[in-house]
């Protein structure tokens, strides 16, 4: 065993270990990474050789996260790790953006990286150290590859740039990134910001770029010491005579088509499809046979370049737009009778339908992972079914992409949601129809809902995507405004931008070309805010504002907050007292203790329920007044007296002296019974045993003549020494103490 070792020293001094000969030696690539009491271990494992007739790059990214890690059981029956959450997929997501398009074009072997999260401190972020962890075993492996990568996350934290900050860090941001690039080019962004500038933005990257070209270094420094030798390899068997007779037949028959500026996405499948057939069955029938896949693949290449240089040369889209101008929109709220919030939005051939659904708190969605457990009030699912692209095939689970998808429109409107609403919030995007940027969509869909559904937004947002299409080198470019499915399939870039009037909330982008400069990102941010300003003008076109008012069926809620010390007695035995309360009023309740206090929140269909259960609360809530009428119940009767329940849980004496101005001989001479309603005042309270004195007289008039009965006097206590004892009655004498078994 020989193990290397790497450290890469942050600017906080903070330190990043990459070690590699000692853990996973089977294989092809193994690094051990270390910050703090953080490790994660990464492996890569890629076969020597492709399956048949596989002409792309079949990779497939996991990052997992051991509850052991955290010293932590899993939940559930089996309480073992099971399939991915939404955060492990969405971090594998952000490894796999960075690392696939640095692969060989020619390389198709299945490939294999695992992340793995073995020890965690609750300090440092792993997710942002798993990119970097992937590409140090891509590094150290035989696999070619045209890296080494590093991704890092990059927060504004009190006006200044931290480079992969703490949990605690980061909840003191009002910008955070996850950058992913080589030493030369970014590669990918995506994050979340509070209404930033462009400006700011390119800063972020900027910032977060220094830090990667140390981090790509230092991988570059462990590869050499490892010695590694990349392997041989031949994937593909090209045909270049078919390669150019192909361009030769097809190349203006294609650029014809992408000239042709027709808004028809199908048209253009159709067309682009029957020129490479019409030359497949031009050709020998045996030959067809045995070359119709290097057809298909050498045609694909024809498009592309017909597309591009359609777009560099004459400034002409595939649909016929500038390369600055927004598809036609429409949008319509109040699409839906049942939702709380229905809007269509719909932009070109792009459309999404968002419902808006409001709870109460026990709709909250409970979140568990290894490092981040809590409660989740504001919810955004994303579904893409096959019919929304034309496709006949059947509609199984949600997969990765819709859970990235959604993630972004989340992050892009939740800093616009209100502080302190009282609902839980649930947005629910249905893709219908899709040829281009329907992530984007589903951002302005969710606001048109959210506005619908009479949620006060701090501000509107909308989206939009970018793309760009280049020559080698980026001589010479188009950035376009957004971007058909075809020109991100294309393209050079996919850059989407959400934000309101004033700023950016959210951006995602992925770049498939070398050189990129920070010209080209500033001139597509400012394309993409001018875009982004036409579609807010569209929503606001639509509906100018938030409901006044909910609509009927949305649940009502009443929050109050009560003291730490009553919150037992709201709750009761067992949980007694809460359910009585829903039971009787019909409302919903839930209580929280918080620092504040006891924070209830009651919700119910209708008012009455709402003002019942309120009722209900604040008589247990609210402290006994001295000198107060109540309506009370008897609950016992006693020879000297009743207990009657004033309040809801508070019981008082009401003396038979305190019944009537007449003295009473007895109880049954005051009529009163188990059960009964009787108004009393409340007289007394002992502060020192907390016991309370009730009177029902002092709600009568007093009799013309009443004279208050003198009272015995009590006889004086005994003291120490024998004085003013009372004597003992003559006759008794005390007899021997016993203890419990009988003995003197």
């Amino acid at each position: 065993m020989n193990p290397i070792k790497k450290t890469i020293t942050l600017a906080d001094g903070r330190e990043i270990t990459l070690e590699t000969g000692k853990l996973a030696k089977q294989a092809d690539g193994a690094v051990e990474l270390r910050m703090g009491n953080t490790m994660l271990l990464a492996t890569i494992v890629s076969a020597k050789e492709a399956g048949e007739g596989v002409d792309f790059m079949p990779l497939t990214v996991e990052y997992k996260e051991k509850f052991s890690s955290a010293g932590r059981f899993p939940g559930g029956f089996l309480k073992r790790e099971g399939r991915a959450g939404d955060y492990e997929i969405l971090t594998a997501r952000l490894v796999d953006r960075v690392l696939r398009p640095l692969f060989p074009d020619n390389y198709h072997a299945d490939t294999f990286v695992n992340v793995t999260l073995y020890s965690a401190d609750g300090v440092d972020c792993p997710d942002a150290l798993a990119g970097l962890a992937a590409s140090a075993a891509l590094s150290v492996s035989d696999i070619p590859f045209n890296g080494p990568i590093a991704e890092v996350r990059v927060a504004r934290i009190d006006g200044k740039f931290v480079i992969d900050p703490t949990f605690e860090q980061l909840e003191r941001a009002d910008m955070e990134l996850m950058v992913g690039a080589t030493a030369e080019n970014i590669m990918m962004v995506e994050g979340e910001m509070n209404e930033v500038s462009e400006a700011d933005l390119l800063d972020a990257l900027k910032c977060a770029h220094e830090a990667i070209k140390d981090m790509c270094r230092v991988q570059e420094e462990l590869a050499r010491e490892v010695g590694v030798v990349k392997r041989e390899y031949c994937h593909e068997v090209n045909d270049d005579e078919l390669r150019a007779d192909v361009h030769a037949k097809c190349y203006d028959k294609a650029y014809a088509i992408a000239k042709a500026g027709c808004a028809d996405k199908h048209w253009r499948m159709d067309s682009f499809a029957a020129v490479c057939q019409e030359y497949l069955d031009a050709m020998p029938e045996d030959e067809r046979e045995a070359k119709e896949a290097l057809v298909r693949r050498y045609y694909h290449d024809v498009e592309k370049e017909a597309m591009r240089r359609c777009v560099l040369d004459e400034g002409v889209r595939l649909d016929g737009r500038k390369t600055d101008e927004i598809r036609p929109i429409w949008c319509e709220t109040d699409y839906l009778p049942g939702p709380h919030g229905a809007a269509v939005f719909t932009r070109g051939e792009t459309q999404a339908l968002a419902t808006v659904t409001l709870g109460t708190k026990l709709d909250e969605k409970i979140v568990d992972e290894v490092l981040c457990q809590g409660r989740e009030r504001f919810l955004l699912h994303y579904n893409f079914p096959p019919f929304s692209t034309g496709e006949a095939k059947p509609q199984r689970g949600v997969g990765r992409r819709e859970i990235g998808h959604g993630n972004l429109a989340h992050r892009a409107l939740k800093r616009m949601f209100p502080d302190n609403f009282p609902y839980v919030c649930r947005i629910v995007s249905d893709i219908l129809e899709s040829n281009g940027s329907s992530s984007m969509a589903t951002v302005c869909a969710g606001t048109l809902a959210l506005l619908d559904a009479g949620v006060k937004m701090k501000k509107p947002v909308a989206g939009i995507a970018m793309g760009l299409i280049s020559d080698e080198g980026c001589v010479k470019y188009a950035v376009l405004s957004d971007i058909l499915g075809d020109e991100d399939h294309l393209g050079d870039m996919d850059f989407k931008v959400t934000g309101t009037a004033d700023g950016i909330t959210a951006t995602q982008m992925d770049i498939k070309c070398d050189g990129l400069s920070y010209e080209i990102l500033e001139k597509a941010l400012m394309q993409a805010r001018e875009g982004r300003l036409h579609i807010l003008g569209k929503i606001h076109d639509t509906i100018a504002g938030p409901r006044e008012d909910y609509k009927p069926h949305v649940p009502r809620i009443v929050t109050m907050l009560i003291p730490k010390e009553l919150i037992g007695a709201v709750i009761g035995p067992g949980g007694k007292i809460i359910q009585g309360i829903q039971e009787a009023s019909g409302a919903t309740v839930s209580i929280d203790e918080i620092d504040e206090g006891g924070f209830i929140e009651v919700a119910a269909p209708n008012r009455d329920s709402i003002d019942k259960a309120l009722e209900l609360i604040n008589a247990i809530v609210e402290l006994p007044e001295e000198g107060k009428v109540y309506t009370g119940t008897v609950r016992n009767i006693m020879e000297f007296g009743a207990f009657v329940e004033f309040m809801p849980h508070r019981d008082g004496l009401l003396h038979i002296s305190e019944i009537s101005w007449n003295r009473l001989d007895d109880m049954a001479a005051s009529g009163l019974k188990e059960g009964d309603t009787v108004e009393v005042k409340l007289i007394e309270i002992d502060k020192k045993t907390g016991k309370y004195r009730l009177s029902m007289r002092a709600l009568q008039p007093k009799p013309e003549g009443y004279v208050e009965p003198q009272r015995r006097e009590r006889a004086p206590r005994r003291e120490g020494n024998g004085e003013n004892r009372s004597p003992r009655r003559e006759g008794r004498e005390r007899g021997p103490r016993r203890n419990n078994n009988g003995q003197v």
